[in-house]
């Protein structure tokens, strides 16, 4: 039997000011799964974020902790702890801190594998929205401010 455990998870803090933990999934995950992947996620106050991004797998965010204001395709809208939105494979998402206190989030997606923007955000390459081939963010949305 394998469990992972969050605590001991060093995870990885990214630029949009948020800490990830694998947890399972491909690439050296503490349970390995090729079907699909699952992590947890905390974005730090005013602005933490997971930026405007889109891939290929289906997707949900579920909310355990704060609140935020969750952008998917041309939708915007708050969502809270005990709260899960599903992000369809393809649609443009992005997820912003908007509270005082951090927002702990899990994400699953499948199938499970390599999501680019992960890297992209890592190494500077990330477009932000409306940039190139990126869509705008729906009106009236937080801008990524991690740029």
């Amino acid at each position: 039997m394998i469990i992972a455990d969050i605590a001991r998870i060093p995870g990885r803090t990214f630029p949009a000011r948020r800490w990830t933990r694998g947890l399972v999934g491909q690439g050296g995950q503490p349970i390995a799964a090729k079907g699909f992947a699952m992590g947890y996620v905390v974005l730090e106050p005013r602005g933490g974020q997971v930026p405007w991004h889109n891939q290929e797998q289906e997707e949900v965010y579920m909310v355990i902790e704060g609140k935020g204001e969750i952008c998917v395709g041309t939708e915007r809208g708050e969502i809270s702890a005990g709260q899960a939105v599903f992000l369809p494979p393809g649609v443009f998402h992005q997820l912003t801190n908007t509270g005082e206190e951090p927002l702990h989030m899990m994400y699953i997606y499948c199938p499970g594998g390599d999501v680019a923007h992960w890297r992209q955000e890592l190494d500077g390459t990330l477009p932000p929205a409306g940039a190139g081939a990126t869509p705008p963010l729906p009106k009236g949305a937080l801008p990524q401010r991690f740029r």
